[in-house]
């Protein structure tokens, strides 16, 4: 097989990334709410330009995607010094999660790698592979996604889009990389491998660690089997020690890039990209909180005092939804802005279904949609103190997830909701999902839909999962962004064959999260 290198006749790619020739201005980035226009440095780029020149530039699997991992993808995590006792040995399980949550941001230094591989030789043999596996995807779930850049899942989007094939790299471990990688939806990882037997940990490195050169030359490998053309692809990374990776690629881009790589960028006229990461709450943050709880439940009560005169549970839980939403949006400082907003106004009723990353979503949903709609929620909300009683007074219908034959049962009552000209709200995931991306949609709202004779309108929601972390309670001041889609009409859907037409009514979500509409 020739592995060919494209380009003109003095070595460039065929497309070079240059830095801007001029100072420009950010603006506030639609990922990041609240943030006000600063002076961006010299010679870096804004997210929208390196998006762009993705979606102008080569396409197809051909090209490849090359992200570093620690410091350019996941944020924060700077790794402790080692305590002896993890070095010495001992497989407990506070050690086994020490040691992974303070490697993922990598060593910056040749020292601290050293370090790290002593740990993970002493510290983590005889400890069996299934278990670092499991703690890799638990400290995901509990903490790491809050720290992946939302910028760089914009990144990784637009290079899926573009048909590229997508790597992500990293000196550290395979219990560390691959929970994010699945979450990014990206295929190829490449870390450094620890040798197995038996399905215990040895406690050595199978092969060549992945630092420096090592991981530049994982990257050549994996461009000669997988037919990349290197000088076509891209390449992201921050440290010093990632510049072998960066110079392996047509198109590199430095990523929050330290002293030496910021001056390997200016002489090289690489790109520059500066990520935002995710800040832990503020004192401010939980004043707001409690200030948009608090207007929560006094609004919910004097919606509901307003209209008890009318005798009419609807009017009454109109009532109480549209007063609590504009209360606790006002006690927490969260604006929300809606395109397509005459499409929650007609056709009604219809099955609105929404992608759902945060407990603040029913907010946005109540100051969208207003009056007239009800939803379904998962079983577990009854046991909330609050919440519970309020979904139980808008006539929320509670399902058990874990049961199928239940969930059918309770759905069928929905049906004539439905036909009695209440809307209903239904999230098609499931449930919460850890970052924007979109999950697998159900077929419960489309089938209930279809039987009601009602069209499916999607609602688009960007940033609720920046104001409010899936698992934090904590609000956080800022912008949630709401597309409302024209309404879809699944009368002539196939019941028995609805797959496909269901997954394209999952990308218009996709599509309109990466290519957000213009007002």
């Amino acid at each position: 097989m020739t592995h060919r290198i494209r380009g003109d006749a003095t070595g460039r790619p065929d497309r070079p990334l240059r830095r801007p020739t001029r100072p420009m201005h950010r603006p506030s980035l639609p990922l990041r709410p609240g943030v006000g226009v600063t002076q961006r440095p010299v010679g870096a780029m804004e997210l929208e330009e390196a998006l762009e020149r993705v979606r102008t530039g080569p396409q197809g699997p051909s090209v490849a995607a090359f992200f570093d991992f620690g410091g350019t993808v996941v944020g924060g995590f700077n790794p402790p010094p080692l305590p002896r006792r993890l070095i010495r040995g001992g497989s407990t399980r506070g050690a086994l999660t020490a040691g992974l949550l303070g490697s993922i941001r990598g060593a910056r230094s040749e020292g601290e790698y050293e370090r790290f591989l002593q740990h993970v030789m002493y510290g983590w043999a005889g400890v069996p592979e299934s278990d670092l596996v499991a703690l890799g995807r638990e400290i995901f779930a509990h903490s790491v996604y809050g720290h992946i850049y939302p910028e760089a899942w914009r990144l990784v989007r637009e290079h899926e889009a573009a048909g590229h094939t997508l790597v992500l790299v990293s000196s550290v471990t395979r219990y560390q990389v691959e929970p994010v990688a699945a979450e990014l939806g990206i295929p190829h990882t490449l870390c450094t491998t620890m040798a197995v037997q038996d399905g215990v940990l040895t406690g050595h490195v199978a092969g060549k660690p992945l630092w420096r050169n090592g991981k530049a030359d994982a990257v050549r490998r994996f461009a000669l089997v997988s037919e990349i053309d290197l000088a076509r692809s891209y390449a992201y990374a921050d440290s010093a020690a990632d510049l072998p990776l960066l110079h392996s690629a047509g198109h590199p881009v430095a990523v929050n890039p330290d002293p030496r790589v910021v001056m390997e960028a200016a002489e090289k006229e690489w790109p520059v990209l500066h990520f935002r990461p995710r800040q832990a709450p503020k004192v401010t943050d939980y004043a707001r909180t409690l200030a948009g709880f608090a207007g929560l439940l006094g609004g919910a009560l004097f919606g509901v005092a307003a209209k008890a005169h009318t005798k009419q549970r609807r009017q009454m839980a109109d009532s109480m939804m549209t007063r609590a939403a504009d209360s606790t949006l006002r006690g927490t400082g969260v604006r929300v802005r809606v395109i397509g907003a005459e499409h929650t106004r007609a056709p009604r009723p219809a099955v609105f279904i929404f992608n759902h990353q945060s407990q603040f979503d029913i907010v946005v949903l109540a100051e969208v949609l207003g009056t007239g709609f009800t939803g379904i929620a998962k079983r577990e909300i009854t046991k909330n103190p609050v919440f519970g009683p309020l979904m139980r007074f808008v006539e929320v219908t509670f399902i058990d997830r874990a049961n199928s034959a239940a969930t059918r049962a309770a759905l069928e009552p929905v049906v004539e909701t439905l036909r009695g000209g209440l809307s209903v709200v239904i999230a098609p995931e499931g449930t919460r999902s850890l970052t924007p991306r979109v999950g697998q949609f159900k077929k419960g709202a489309f089938h209930i839909a279809m039987q009601a004779g009602v069209p499916v309108i999607p609602v688009v929601i960007r940033n609720a999962g920046e104001i409010a972390w899936r698992n934090s309670a904590v609000v956080r001041k800022g912008v949630v962004d709401v597309a409302v889609l024209p309404p879809i009409d699944v009368s002539g859907w196939d019941p028995a064959d609805m797959d496909a037409d269901v997954e394209r009514v999952r990308q218009l979500f996709v599509d309109t999260l990466l290519h957000w509409p213009k007002d």
